[in-house]
C-alpha cells in the first residue's frame, strides 16, 4: 500500500511539472494560434537565471530566502524574455504559421547554444533549502517534500490562469481579441498589448517549471527545456490543443502512467507507455480529452 501511495503522489508531482510548462504552451496556442517550439527556451532561461542569481546572493545567509529571491529573478527573466520574443519575432508573423515554426525552432536551438557557450554543457547544482530534501509520511509512504511544492504550484497556476481569463479585464480582452480582433481594435483597445501579456504569462509559467525542475532534479542543464517540452507537447495534444483544463487532466494521467509503468512493468517503459497513450488518443479522440480539434 505504501508503495502505491508513493508512486501516486510522486506521479502527481511529475504530472504537475509537466502541466507547469504545458499550461503556457496551451495558453499561447489556444488564445493566439502560435505553436511555440521555443517554449522550452523560456524554461531554460528561467532556470539558469535563478541558478545564476542564487550563486551571487552569497551575502544572504538564509538559504530559503536566497532561493526565493533567485526564483523570483528566474520568473521575471522568463516573462521578460517571452514578451521580447513576441514583440520582436512573433508579432510580424501572426498570419505566417510556417515561418512561426521555423523561427521558434531556430530560437530554441540558438538559446541552448548560447547557454552552453556561457555556462558550459555540465549540469549546475541548485542550492536548495534542507526541508526540500526531507520527506513527509503519508499512509506509510515517505513522500519527498519537493513533490508537494510541484503539486501546489500547479494547482495555484491553474486556478490563477482560469481566474485571469474569466474575471479580469485583460482576460476578457484577450478572449474577445481571439474571436474578433478587428472588432476589438475598432473599439479602441490595443489587442497587441494583450497578446504580449499572454506570451509573458506563458514565459512566467515555463520559467516556474524550470525553477521547480531544478528543485525536482536538484540541478539544471542546457537540455532541460528541450526534454521537458517533448512531454509538454504530448500533454497538450492529449488534453486538447488550447484547453488548459484538458492539459491539467492529461498531465495527471501522463505523470501517473509513467510512474506506474516504470515500477510495475519495467524501468524505461514509462516513456513508451506515454507515446502509446498519445497514439490511442489520436486514433480514438483526435480532438483530445477536451474534444477540441486543432484549428
Amino acid at each position: 500500500m505504501s508503495t502505491f501511495v508513493l508512486l501516486t503522489i510522486t506521479g502527481l508531482g511529475l504530472g504537475a511539472m509537466y502541466f507547469l510548462i504545458a499550461s503556457g504552451l496551451s495558453l499561447i496556442y489556444g488564445l493566439m494560434g502560435v505553436l511555440n517550439f521555443a517554449h522550452g527556451a523560456f524554461l531554460t532561461v528561467g532556470a539558469y537565471i535563478a541558478w545564476f542569481a542564487d550563486s551571487h546572493f552569497t551575502a544572504i545567509h538564509s538559504v530559503t530566502l536566497r532561493f526565493v529571491l533567485a526564483a523570483l529573478c528566474g520568473l521575471a527573466a522568463g516573462a521578460v524574455f517571452a514578451a521580447l520574443v513576441e514583440l520582436v519575432l512573433i508579432r510580424p508573423l501572426y498570419l505566417r504559421h510556417i515561418e512561426q515554426v521555423l523561427v521558434t525552432v531556430g530560437l530554441s536551438l540558438a538559446t541552448v547554444a548560447l547557454i552552453q557557450g556561457i555556462w558550459g554543457n555540465d549540469s549546475r547544482l541548485y542550492a536548495l533549502p534542507n526541508w526540500t530534501s526531507q520527506t513527509t509520511h503519508v499512509l506509510g509512504a515517505s513522500i519527498p517534500n519537493d513533490r508537494w511544492i510541484e503539486i501546489a504550484a500547479a494547482v495555484l497556476l491553474l486556478a490563477g490562469l482560469l481566474a485571469f481569463l474569466r474575471y479580469t479585464r485583460y482576460g476578457l480582452i484577450i478572449r474577445a481579441g481571439v474571436e474578433n480582433r478587428a472588432m476589438v481594435t475598432a473599439l479602441g483597445i490595443d489587442v497587441r498589448r494583450a497578446f504580449t501579456l499572454v506570451f509573458a504569462i506563458g514565459g512566467f509559467a515555463a520559467a516556474l517549471a524550470g525553477v521547480l525542475s531544478g528543485v525536482y532534479f536538484s540541478s539544471v542543464d542546457p537540455g532541460r527545456g528541450t526534454s521537458l517540452l517533448i512531454f509538454a507537447f504530448i500533454v497538450v495534444v492529449i488534453g486538447g490543443l488550447g484547453s488548459i483544463v484538458g492539459s491539467a487532466a492529461a498531465a495527471v494521467i501522463v505523470g501517473l502512467l509513467q510512474q506506474y509503468a516504470n515500477y510495475y512493468a519495467s524501468s524505461g517503459l514509462g516513456d513508451l507507455s506515454v507515446v502509446l497513450l498519445l497514439a490511442i488518443v489520436l486514433l480514438i479522440r483526435p480532438g483530445g480529452l477536451s474534444g477540441r480539434a486543432a484549428t
